[in-house]
């Protein structure tokens, strides 16, 4: 396998821009993925470490290797796609040899490589098939058998899991973990869902109209976003953000006061803070208690109740927030309705701090929130 080396990565489709200079290392046997809304660029990245878009600056390596001139099959990569692409007409086993005939391998080797791919994607029972007979879960795993049989340096996939069901989802991303453990191989994945870059990443790269916004751990990105897109975009609901203005600042928090009159305390480092700043106090749904004690709290009317089932999300109308509705996550089997009073304990040590132009003020870190990537079985 191979590292890949963006060194300031520029795309360009005539007079518009797309890629703004984008620095990146990915290791040897790296789990990367790209995250970020519709537009953001991480679908023509991946095509242009692919080769299949040209690069209009900079330089690209893979495995040590400058491939910025180089057409798609000599730079050791294999792409999955989001569509499944197989030949109707043909085999499963047809299907994935396909690629190999064309580049005049011998049979013997065709055999030994589809063979082994099915073996690590436990399909050895259904090369005989054709792709009408298969699930959609099974034809994602044909197309990445497909990828396997080249012997790539590196995987590519685009957004492979979006044509499937919400269960073949779970059951494909398991699978996409488990090769990634079983071949050490290196592997750059663009989605959108954020499930899905959080659960399969070794490294997130999270693009926002063609920069990166920030890479990181999946754990490091949701407790320690650098900015305010990263901290809204990591998470689901997102994170709250409440406007305020800096009232005190002591050796290792910041005492914020909302616009109701009330008080937020944060645990961050305060370096270049002052009073009378405008920033904004970010809180996770997950983070906040309903009558709870310690820390701050904000008061307001239930909006609306979302039950869920494992949880509910309650919508909360606060004079804090003009605009939105503070959105908290509860147990499933809450009491709490709509038209209720409630006043919701904001505790320090979970916010976040953010100056006018959107960068975070480093947190003070708590033993339980070190970003540890967790284990998959």
């Amino acid at each position: 396998m191979a590292e890949i080396q963006l060194k300031g990565i520029i795309k360009r489709f005539g007079d518009i821009q797309t890629i703004h200079g984008v620095d990146l290392q990915i290791d040897d046997g790296d789990f990367v993925v790209f995250v970020g809304p519709s537009g953001c660029g991480k679908s023509t990245l991946l095509r242009l470490i692919a080769g299949l878009e040209d690069i209009s600056g900079g330089d690209m390596y893979i495995g040590g290797k400058r491939v910025n001139d180089l057409p798609p099959p000599k730079r050791g990569i294999a792409m999955v796609f989001q569509s499944y692409a197989l030949y109707p007409h043909m085999t499963i086993y047809e299907n994935m040899a396909f690629g190999l005939k064309l580049a005049k391998q011998g049979k013997e080797e065709i055999d030994q490589r589809v063979r082994k791919a099915a073996r690590i994607l436990q399909m050895e029972h259904l090369l005989d098939r054709l792709p009408k007979e298969l699930s959609g879960g099974q034809r994602q795993r044909v197309a990445i058998g497909r990828a396997i049989v080249r012997n790539p340096q590196v995987f590519l996939f685009d957004e492979p899991l979006s044509n499937l069901d919400a269960a073949l989802r779970v059951q494909t991303r398991i699978e996409i973990y488990k090769l990634h453990h079983d071949m050490k191989a290196t592997m750059v994945y663009v989605t959108h869902d954020q499930v899905e870059a959080m659960t399969l990443a070794d490294k997130i790269v999270v693009l926002n109209a063609g920069n990166v916004a920030q890479v990181g751990a999946p754990l490091e990105l949701y407790h320690h976003p650098d900015n305010l897109f990263v901290a809204g975009f990591i998470g689901s609901p997102k994170m709250n953000f409440i406007d305020g203005t800096v009232d005190q600042i002591g050796d290792s928090q910041v005492s914020v006061k909302l616009k109701s009159g009330s008080k937020l305390n944060t645990r961050v480092k305060a370096d270049g803070v002052k009073p009378g700043d405008a920033v904004k106090v970010g809180i996770r749904p997950e983070h906040m208690t309903v009558n709870g004690s310690g820390g701050g709290s904000v008061q307001g009317e239930v909006m609306l109740v979302e039950h869920l089932g494992e949880g509910s999300l309650v919508y909360l109308r606060t004079p804090d927030l003009e605009d939105d509705t503070l959105v908290i996550r509860e147990a499933g089997d809450t009491a709490i309705k709509a038209g209720e009073q409630l006043t919701v304990t904001i505790p320090d040590k979970d916010t976040h701090l953010f100056n006018a132009d959107g960068k975070a003020y480093r947190r003070q870190m708590t033993s339980s929130q070190e970003a540890q990537k967790p284990a998959m079985a």
